[in-house]
């Protein structure tokens, strides 16, 4: 295996423990925390919200020191931080200490998409399919969180839940240093940057403020349907598949298949997107995504299950194509800072996101919220008719280059 695909698979990785190490906490709290430390589901994930504000605002702090700096140096410290920061927060014996550990694992895992991300489209003409199978491996970590969080609970105890990926991340972070250590070759990102400095943005004037305003919307209200549904659906599914789900363990088998299945969309619309144009591409989506979250709402047992797995591939699917956008109009020396803002709009979203669930599960239950996130994606939906066409824009250029 040649070096560049090794660290494509270090950053696939890295992709997987992030979205692992931001979730664990929804597993453990709807699985056991509720149960051990007597306190209401409601009551309890509000102290999430911390880690969620730290992973959006340290974004544009990492985006800058990775492209100022080193990006492959923000990634030792993200993987060797963001483990510490796990093991560190499985001593916590009360919610106050809770909302302090997640707090450092937010810190360090927003080092990921900023520059993670900004290093897996480096160099690349056709971005849509390494996004999405870097996606795919995020969503695993998705998928992964409770079933790996069940079955340490039921074995080992919620403790573990941190414990273990934390310590595996550290080590990662050990052979990721000695991996970027032993290398001699010129330093890959200088290099995409020099012959990126000169290339003009396909898209100017009125047109490039219409994208980053798309862009931004989009992301914001893409970051409220995946923070909903993947913080969410461990208490959906202990509530409405009583019938097929009675453990931690088994909750996490169905999220596991509903999340693996699901990543599988990632690839699809990676290679749609390559190939057409991705205005239709995201409005298709987007207008999926309202069709079915509507569906679900007065759903149970195995409906509701078939209907959960059709809903996540088209909000999975979404998720490469801002990404996109990004890495198509922003030169490269400014792509982890520009996915560093696109991560803030978000990852602040999701932060805010956390309270919202929690209010909304007390006052109606989770009905009302696809009832939102049915909303949400409409929105999303008539936003995209008004992004200009990226692939015209490009043929212009190209012309007015002859």
């Amino acid at each position: 295996m040649n070096r560049n695909k090794i660290k494509f698979l270090f950053l696939n990785i890295g992709h997987f423990l992030v979205h692992l190490f931001m979730l664990i906490f929804a597993s453990v709290a709807a699985l056991r925390l509720t149960i051990d430390w007597d306190i209401s589901y409601a009551s309890l994930i509000p102290y999430a919200t911390t880690s969620f504000v730290a992973f959006g605002v340290c974004a544009l702090l990492a985006g800058w020191l990775a492209d100022k700096w080193s990006r492959e140096g923000m990634m030792v410290i993200f993987f060797i931080g963001t483990g510490a920061s796990s093991v560190l927060y499985s001593m916590a014996n009360n919610p106050f200490q809770i909302a302090v550990g997640l707090t450092f694992i937010g810190v360090f895992a927003a080092i990921y998409h900023p520059v993670g991300i900004a290093m897996v489209v480096e160099g690349r003409r056709k971005m849509g399919l390494p996004l999405a199978i870097n996606g795919v491996f995020g969503n695993m970590g998705i998928a992964s969180v409770t079933l790996l969080t069940g079955f340490l609970i039921d074995t080992l105890g919620w403790r573990a839940a941190f414990i273990v990926p934390g310590v595996v991340s550290i080590l990662l972070g050990v052979l990721y240093l000695l991996f970027i250590r032993t290398e001699r070759q010129p330093d890959v990102i200088t290099s995409v940057v020099e012959l990126n400095k000169t290339e003009p943005t396909p898209v100017q004037g009125n047109n490039l403020l219409r994208f980053f305003f798309v862009i931004l919307f989009t992301t914001a209200v893409g970051g409220l349907i995946v923070q909903s549904t993947t913080f969410s659906l461990p208490k959906v599914f202990e509530e409405r598949l009583t019938d097929l789900a009675g453990t931690a363990t088994m909750i996490g088998w169905y999220a596991f298949l509903v999340f693996s299945v699901a990543a599988l969309a990632q690839l699809v619309v990676g290679y749609l997107v390559d190939n057409y144009s991705i205005r239709t591409v995201f409005a298709v989506v987007a207008l999926l995504q309202a069709v079915l979250f509507s569906i679900v709402t007065q759903l149970s047992g195995i409906a509701m299950l078939i209907v959960t797995i059709a809903f996540m591939l088209v909000v999975f699917g979404q998720i490469p194509i801002n990404d996109v956008l990004v890495g198509r109009i922003v030169r490269s020396e400014w792509h982890s800072r520009a996915f560093a803002l696109s991560y803030i709009v978000s990852f602040t979203v999701m932060a805010l996101t956390v309270p919202l669930i929690a209010w909304i599960h007390r006052s109606w239950g989770f009905s009302r919220l696809f009832g939102l996130l049915a909303v949400a994606a409409l929105l999303i939906f008539f936003a995209v008719i008004f992004l200009p066409n990226l692939e015209k824009a490009a043929s212009r250029r190209f012309l007015s280059a002859k």
